[in-house]
C-alpha cells in the first residue's frame, strides 16, 4: 500500500503517488521501476534539473524495497578477497568507497529530510557460526587498512554477551552501519523526488521499449513516453519487452517475520540493539519497537505464501534462543530480488541512452542507493566511474535449471552450514570438558602436594654398585672410551 509521506515541510502538493499514464508525455529521463535503485536515481536527476517520469507496474515499493530488514553497511554481496582477485586491490577499494557512499547517502536522506517513523538504529554484528579466529583478524586487517572501514573485532565471549546463544562464536562489528525502517524509506524517497519535480506513474506497466535513435520510445497501455534515457531498475520484474535482462538475474525470495511484544524476556537473549547477520547468510534479526524481533528466514528460488514461512521463523528464533521459547507471529512480509551470477550489481549503460540499474539481491540497501545516484550523475554530469562495474557482465542466470540449482545449492549450503556450526559447538564442548577435567586434576594434584611425602626405607642388605663414570680426558695418545649409543651402533658407510 502506497503510503504519503508526511513532514513540516510538506506543502499542499503532496498527494498519494497512485496515479496511471494516461497521456503522452516527453522527458529526458525514463526510469522503469519504483524501488530504491529507480527513485533514486529520479530524485537525484530531477534535483540537478532534469524531467523525470517513473513508470511503476504496480506501486511504489511494493516488491523487496518495501519489505525488507533496513540495515545500511558498506559492502556487496561478493566477498571481500574475491572481489579483490577479480579486479585488483586499486580498483577494488574504489567500488568500496562507493559502497560507503550509498550508505552515507541513505544516512543523509533519512536523516535530513528528518522522515518520519524512519527508526533509525546505529551498529550492526556480523556473527560466525564457527570457530574462525584466524580469518576474523586477517578480515579485521584488510577492511581497516586497506579499505579505511572502521571495524571492531569481537571475540566470542563479547559476542555471547549480548547474545546469549552457544551458536555463534566471533564477530565483526561495524560501528558506523545503521537501520532504518524500510518501507516509510521508500515511501519517502518518492515523496521526496515528487517535490523535487519527477513524476511517478503507478499501475504502469511497460508495454515495449524501443531503444534506437536520440530519442527513445517507450509504450505503456494507456499512453506513449519518449525520453532520450532510460533506465531500467526494474529488477526480476521488468516483463516481456526485457526479459532478456531479466534472466540474467536469479529470483530469489526472502520471508521475514516481525514477532509478538516479548517483553522482558526478550533482554534475557539479546541485548544487541543493532541488526545481527551470520556469516553463512542464513540469520538475520534486530529488536523493533522496543519489544519485537525482526527475523529473516533463509532463502527460497519459488513463489509461495509468506504466511507459511511463519512457523519456519518461529523455530528458527526458538533454536537460537532457546530460552525465548515459542514466540508468538505477528505479521510476516517478503519479496522478490535478483541475484547475479557474480554476485555484483548491475550498473553502466547498456547501450547509448539505456541505463541499468539492478542486481541488488544480497547486496544491501546501500547498493541500490549509491547505483541510483551514480547513474543520475553518469547521464547528466558524465561521471564515469560506473565503469568499475564493467568486468561484472549481464551472465544469463540459467533460467528454470538455473533456479532448481540455486534451490539445490541453498540447501547444501544450509546444510553444511549447520553441520559446521554443530561440530564446532562439539567441539567447544569437547575442549570445556577437557579444561573442567584438568582442573580437577590440578586441584587433587595441590592437595595431594600438601601432605607430608611418604618416605620409603630401602631393604637390607647391600648397597647397589656405582657404575663408573668415564673420565673426563684421556692419557696422552689414547683413545677416550665413547659410551654405547645409537651413533655408535650406526651400519657403516657403503654396507648399505
Amino acid at each position: 500500500m502506497a503510503e504519503t509521506f508526511t513532514s513540516a515541510t510538506n506543502g499542499p502538493d503532496d498527494a498519494p503517488f497512485r496515479s496511471r499514464l494516461s497521456f503522452d508525455l516527453d522527458v529526458d529521463i525514463c526510469v522503469v521501476g519504483a524501488g530504491l535503485a529507480g527513485l533514486t536515481v529520479a530524485l537525484e536527476a530531477a534535483r540537478l534539473g532534469a524531467s523525470v517520469a517513473v513508470l511503476e507496474g504496480r506501486h511504489v515499493g511494493w516488491n523487496a524495497s518495501g519489505n525488507q530488514l533496513g540495515t545500511v553497511m558498506p559492502g556487496y554481496s561478493l566477498p571481500i578477497g574475491e572481489l579483490i582477485e577479480r579486479v585488483g586491490l586499486e580498483d577494488a577499494r574504489e567500488l568500496w568507497a562507493l559502497s560507503k557512499e550509498g550508505a552515507d547517502y541513505i544516512r543523509a536522506v533519512a536523516t535530513e529530510e528528518a522522515m518520519p517513523g524512519i527508526a533509525l538504529t546505529e551498529g550492526a554484528l556480523e556473527v560466525s557460526n564457527v570457530d574462525a579466529g584466524e580469518t576474523l583478524i586477517s578480515r579485521l586487517q584488510t577492511l581497516s587498512e586497506d579499505f579505511e572501514t572502521e571495524v571492531e573485532g569481537w571475540q566470542v565471549d563479547r559476542v555471547r554477551d549480548q547474545l546469549k546463544t552457544g551458536h555463534y562464536f566471533h564477530g565483526i562489528y561495524y560501528p558506523k552501519a545503521f537501520q532504518v525502517d524500510g518501507r516509510k524509506y521508500v515511501h519517502g524517497l518518492a515523496a521526496l523526488a515528487r517535490r523535487a519535480g519527477a513524476r511517478i506513474f503507478e499501475d504502469t506497466p511497460v508495454v515495449s521499449i524501443d531503444p534506437s535513435g536520440i530519442r527513445k520510445r517507450i509504450v505503456t497501455p494507456s499512453a506513449r513516453l519518449r525520453a532520450s534515457h532510460i533506465v531500467l531498475a526494474g529488477n526480476i520484474h521488468l516483463g516481456a519487452p526485457l526479459r532478456r535482462l531479466s534472466e540474467t538475474l536469479l529470483p530469489v525470495w526472502r520471508y521475514a517475520a516481525v514477532t509478538e511484544p516479548l517483553g522482558a524476556r526478550l533482554t534475557d537473549a539479546i541485548t544487541f540493539q543493532g541488526s545481527v547477520s551470520d556469516s553463512d547468510g542464513i540469520d538475520h534479526f534486530r529488536i523493533v519497537e522496543g519489544d519485537r524481533l525482526m527475523w529473516a528466514s533463509p532463502e527460497t528460488t519459488w513463489d509461495a505464501r509468506p504466511r507459511r514461512f511463519g512457523a519456519t521463523i518461529q523455530q528458527r528464533i526458538s533454536t537460537i534462543f532457546p530460552q525465548l521459547g515459542k514466540v508468538g507471529i505477528s505479521d510476516v512480509f517478503g519479496g522478490a530480488v535478483g541475484v547475479t551470477v557474480h554476485d555484483m550489481p548491475q550498473i553502466g549503460q547498456l547501450r547509448k541512452g539505456l541505463w541499468v540499474a539492478s542486481g541488488f539481491g544480497r547486496q544491501g540497501m546501500n547498493t541500490a542507493a549509491m547505483a541510483g545516484q551514480l547513474v543520475a550523475r553518469s547521464i547528466l554530469w558524465g561521471d564515469e566511474r560506473w565503469r568499475l562495474f564493467s568486468p561484472f557482465e549481464l551472465v544469463w542466470a540459467g533460467g528454470t535449471t538455473g533456479r532448481v540449482a540455486g534451490h539445490l545449492i541453498g540447501m547444501w549450503g544450509r546444510g553444511s552450514s549447520a553441520a559446521a556450526g554443530a561440530l564446532a559447538r562439539y567441539r567447544e564442548g569437547m575442549r570445556a570438558k577437557e579444561r573442567i577435567r584438568e582442573a580437577r586434576v590440578a586441584e587433587a594434584s595441590r592437595q595431594a602436594g600438601a601432605r607430608p611425602p611418604i618416605r620409603h626405607r630401602p631393604p637390607p642388605g647391600p648397597s647397589r654398585p656405582v657404575r663408573p663414570q668415564p673420565p673426563s680426558e684421556a692419557p696422552d695418545g689414547a683413545i677416550p672410551p665413547v659410551a654405547a649409543s645409537q651413533e655408535s651402533e650406526r651400519i657403516p658407510d657403503g654396507s648399505v
